[in-house]
């Protein structure tokens, strides 16, 4: 990617940021990993909801719809798409890459289901695994301002690796089981990366993407149980 920046002339404000012509055969290679990658999400995301499916309805001796365990939403974030957008006055084909944030597009948008014409696109924003989660909708102004995008989670406050150096992972699952919420974890270190202080205040980053307009509160989740790992 960097040889075809060279290459190309490209030039971005930051070190950290690649990126090649869509067209050339290194903007096509990098689509094709990114289908693959997304591909092996969604067979991941549906073998975990058959599983829980399963474990919901032997415990509790049901079946999965009759425990009305359908899925709401399903979504992958950090991932291009290619998308109608108006700029300058005019309705163009763009590729939207979205890093850290995700879709979230208005009510009566072509691309999103019949069920949620009237609301917009959820937006599924996960927070902690000691604090809260919220589902968002998408609004005109995100459409407008931002490509129809959101946030997509808190973002974290502490690199992992700075969180397993402050971080005491049985002082983590002591605040866990204070607030009622069950944890099975593969590994202490999980714990120490995925805690509470190791993330933003994510109220705050919704708060922020409501109030600009670029989503709407909809719902607030408070976290029972957690798996890592």
């Amino acid at each position: 990617m960097e040889k075809a920046m060279k290459r190309d002339k490209i030039e971005v404000n930051d070190r950290q940021l690649a990126c090649a012509h869509i067209k050339s055969q290194e903007g096509q290679d990098y689509l094709k990993g990114m289908a693959s990658a997304a591909n092996y999400a969604w067979v991941n995301r549906t073998s975990m909801t058959f599983l829980s499916r399963q474990a919901f309805a032997k415990m509790f001796q049901s079946t999965p719809d009759d425990l009305d365990m359908h899925v709401i939403y399903d979504v992958s974030h950090n991932i291009a798409k290619v998308e109608e957008h108006w700029m300058d006055g005019k309705q163009k084909t763009l590729l939207v890459h979205r890093k850290g944030s995700t879709r979230a597009f208005p009510p009566h948008h072509p691309l999103i289901p019949v069920d949620y014409q009237l609301t917009g696109q959820p937006v599924l924003i996960g927070g902690t695994m000691g604090t809260c989660s919220y589902v968002l909708t998408g609004t005109d102004q995100g459409m407008q301002e931002t490509f129809g995008s959101t946030c997509h989670g808190a973002g974290r406050a502490l690199s992992r690796a700075k969180s397993r150096r402050n971080l005491d992972y049985t002082e983590v699952l002591r605040v866990l089981d204070q607030k009622g919420i069950s944890i099975r974890v593969a590994s202490p270190k999980l714990v120490m990366e995925e805690a509470p202080e190791s993330y933003k205040n994510v109220t705050d980053v919704v708060n922020t993407c409501h109030s600009a307009g670029l989503s709407q509160k909809c719902i607030k989740l408070r976290p029972i149980a957690v798996i890592k790992g």
